[in-house]
């Protein structure tokens, strides 16, 4: 897929129709649009629409409603995952071509055995299991070192399976070591050059067979498809961004500079949920405040 590098930047902001947005969206769709005014750049929408089992059309019209209400404007046509499958297919069997992925069929049930067990046996060896940044424990890998005729027979035998990530292969493909430019943790606002630890996150999804592509496979697409040179995401997707960073060089696509912003954190001390109506845009909305009370709300102002 030819990429080319726009004259100007461009900024996206990239919500799931799956819920209505919070405060916690606010913040990151206002730094979006913002950013881009003050840059002279462009700023984009996504609608990021592939679980179709949880994406709804009232949310997305939601969105709209929200955002506009906001007073932000965006270009049009609004990117649709859900309408470029094929571009996400073709990135996988870019790897599946470079023998980086493979097929796996455990079941959640049968992964937490696994897992299970692994823990108990690195747990008796004095050891630990490892887990990813968000602390989950990592995929235990069954199939990994499966033959092309076994993992034939396995896509044959008619059981749901994900293409998953043969991460220690595709780190040794990289070759040189990975980093990001990163704007989001300094008040100056300078960027910072960090080193991506993607081997953390072990051998991650890359499509289910309930879903034909995963978060990582399409966002690193999608954002070198509409050429954007600054994703400005919540810090909760920061250490996500190591994984990002090697599909990109897998993939021979351009990296952005990255912003991971702060959350917006709930009365309880967590990041704000779909699910917490009470802190949605809309709840705002009908209890009588204004897009510039929204805005102080998030930004700090007041």
């Amino acid at each position: 897929m030819p990429i080319s590098r726009p004259e100007q930047p461009v900024f996206r902001f990239a919500p799931s129709p799956n819920g209505l947005l919070h405060l916690g969206h606010a913040l990151s769709a206002i730094l979006n649009h913002d950013m881009a005014a003050a840059m002279g750049g462009r700023f984009l929408l996504r609608i990021e629409d592939i679980d179709r089992t949880r994406c709804r059309p009232e949310f997305e019209a939601a969105i709209f409603e929200d955002l506009a209400w906001l007073g932000l404007d965006w270009e049009e046509p609004v990117r649709r995952q859900s309408e470029h499958l094929g571009v996400y297919a073709a990135a996988l069997e870019r790897l599946k071509a470079m023998g980086l992925v493979y097929p796996a069929v455990m079941t959640r049930g049968e992964i937490r055995a696994a897992v299970a067990a692994a823990v108990a046996a690195a747990e008796a060896k004095g050891q630990a299991w490892p887990r990813d940044p968000d602390g989950t424990p990592l995929y235990p890998g069954r199939e990994r070192g499966f033959t092309p005729d076994e993992q034939a027979a396995l896509l044959a035998s008619g059981r749901p399976y994900a293409w998953r990530l043969d991460m220690g292969e595709a780190v040794r493909c990289a070759g040189e070591p990975l980093t990001w430019r990163e704007t989001g943790l300094s008040q100056s606002g300078e960027a910072t050059s960090i080193v991506a630890d993607p081997a953390a996150w072990g051998d991650v999804i890359l499509s289910r067979s309930d879903a034909p592509s995963s978060y990582h496979l399409s966002v690193v697409v999608d954002d070198a498809l509409q050429g954007i040179t600054h994703v400005v995401r919540g810090r909760d997707l920061y250490h996500a961004t190591s994984v990002h960073r090697l599909l990109q060089r897998l993939l021979d696509l351009p990296q952005p500079v990255y912003h991971h912003h702060r959350l917006v954190l709930g009365p309880d001390g967590r990041k704000l949920s779909k699910s917490d109506s009470d802190t949605g845009i809309a709840a705002f909305r009908a209890a009588g405040h204004r897009p510039a009370d929204v805005r102080a709300m998030v930004l700090g102002e007041r």
